[in-house]
């Protein structure tokens, strides 16, 4: 952007002080919450649009495809895999065009996987491989993760990113259950018949009208690109070179806490993708999709909740707690599944499953309140160390902070690919998810001890 250009731009916010009181208080509040909830809504969008093929994949057969099972669970877990992928380079966009001009890109290009998928599965001589790119291109919505948590941890005060975060990622992770809410209706209902679209009956006389779960999205994305456009801000100070964010890999912090995220973001959204597939293979008897969506549906809440009560009590302990929480959980898990001469019991597995939901978000929220408050403060005393000025520490650390806050995200939705995955391992190797269950148990309680050993016995940031 030219120094003209940039002049004349009154979405531009050249002088961005949030630390300040006064200047919170007086202007940056409610700019900040502005841009906030244009985000979320944003956000909540893209994770409906990721989440895409979790609802088409189930009734491709349905309307004329004869694809292998294999074949479609490939299908729901590509999105997951390139998403993670895209969140590396999605973490650096936001420093170099600015937050309010990447949210609008990086919205409205979903309209494209939306479209095709609705004109794909209307055409049955539509390949696999069609599908294979589709799928992969819903994954860019998965990216908007990385750049959407990057931009908003610039609007605010370290005393309130936790909240900020929190709502953002919570909000926007709600589309996981937007998604499994609003697709298995929409596709029994003739909303887009004035545009061609005809409807498979079935064998129960419904007709399944299965491009509407792909295409009720668009009119959404077009309304909150707009929304982005006119409602949202750039600020001067953020942005940054592609080198300036790279040294951000080499801190033994950010690897750290990519764990500690992958352990919290990678099992909601992971347990997001394979607790319906896991239930209905150990009560098949049970109809586990009226029920499924309520899991990501609480875990998204507890994002927002974790990251508010990490700003009160600390995120550090906020983790540690919730690391032993989930172990424990894990553990119950094995005493509720079928073997051993006992059919299990679902309800028992359901309340457990529930359980890891509630601390898979609760810790996403925490960790991700740690990753900004410990980032921003060791970098601030790493400049001022070696005679920096305040202006260059604060621009150090907004940079290193959104770069961290990328990176570890894409660390984190590695999970929704892991998880799913090694669920069906084990039950493909012993006909049981236990062998998965014992790797995950493990997974928490070494976060438990990293957690405390790192942040809990030493003097860290406060977070």
């Amino acid at each position: 952007m030219s120094q003209k250009n940039e002049k004349d731009n009154h979405y531009l916010l050249k002088d961005w002080r949030p630390e300040m009181s006064g200047f919170w208080d007086n202007k940056g509040k409610k700019i900040a919450r502005k841009n906030l909830w244009i985000s979320v809504g944003c956000l909540l969008l893209a994770f409906c649009v990721w989440m895409l093929f979790s609802a088409v994949t189930v009734n491709l057969n349905k309307v004329g495809f004869a694809f292998t099972t294999d074949q479609l669970f490939m299908l729901t877990a590509l999105p997951a895999l390139s998403g993670a992928i895209l969140r590396v380079p999605y973490s650096f966009m936001v420093p170099i065009l600015g937050g309010r001009y990447w949210t609008v890109i990086s919205t409205v290009i979903l309209v494209i996987p939306c479209l095709w998928l609705g004109y794909a599965v209307q055409d049955t001589s539509t390949s696999y491989e069609v599908f294979i790119i589709i799928s992969l291109l819903c994954g860019f919505a998965g990216a908007n993760f990385a750049s959407s948590m990057g931009n908003i941890s610039y609007f605010f005060p370290k005393a309130r990113q936790g909240s900020a975060l929190g709502i953002n990622g919570g909000l926007g992770n709600l589309g996981v259950s937007v998604m499994q809410l609003v697709a298995p209706v929409v596709v029994f209902i003739p909303l887009f018949t004035f545009l061609g679209v005809q409807g498979v009956t079935q064998p129960d006389g419904d007709t399944l009208w299965l491009a509407n779960a792909a295409w009720v999205w668009v009119p959404l994305l077009l309304i909150f690109t707009v929304a982005a456009w006119f409602g949202m801000n750039d600020i001067a100070s953020a942005k940054a070179s592609i080198a300036e964010q790279l040294p951000v890999l080499g801190r033994l912090h950010m690897w750290i806490l990519a764990l500690l995220y992958l352990a919290t973001f990678g099992s909601f959204i992971g347990f997001s993708a394979g607790f319906a597939m896991l239930s209905k293979t150990q009560f098949p008897d049970v109809n586990i999709l009226q029920l499924a969506f309520f899991g990501p549906f609480l875990g998204a809440l507890a994002r927002s909740a974790g990251g508010f009560i990490s700003d009160k009590l600390g995120g550090v302990r906020v983790t540690l707690i919730n690391f032993i929480f989930m172990a424990i959980f894990t553990a119950l898990l094995f005493l509720t599944l079928p073997g051993g001469g006992s059919g299990g019991s679902f309800i028992a597995f359901y309340l457990v499953f529930m359980g890891l939901f509630l601390t898979a978000g609760l810790g996403s929220g925490s960790t991700f309140q740690m990753i900004a408050i410990i980032f921003r403060q060791i970098t601030l005393d790493r400049v001022k160390k070696r005679g920096g000025s305040d202006e260059l520490a604060q621009h150090e650390a907004v940079t290193d902070t959104a770069a961290a806050l990328g990176f570890i995200s894409a660390i984190g939705a590695v999970g929704g690919f892991f998880i799913p995955k090694a669920f069906g391992s084990s039950l493909a190797m012993t006909g049981s998810p236990v062998g998965a269950m014992k790797i995950f148990l493990i997974f928490y309680v070494v976060c438990v001890l990293v957690t405390w050993l790192v942040y809990g016995r030493r003097k860290t940031p406060k977070a």
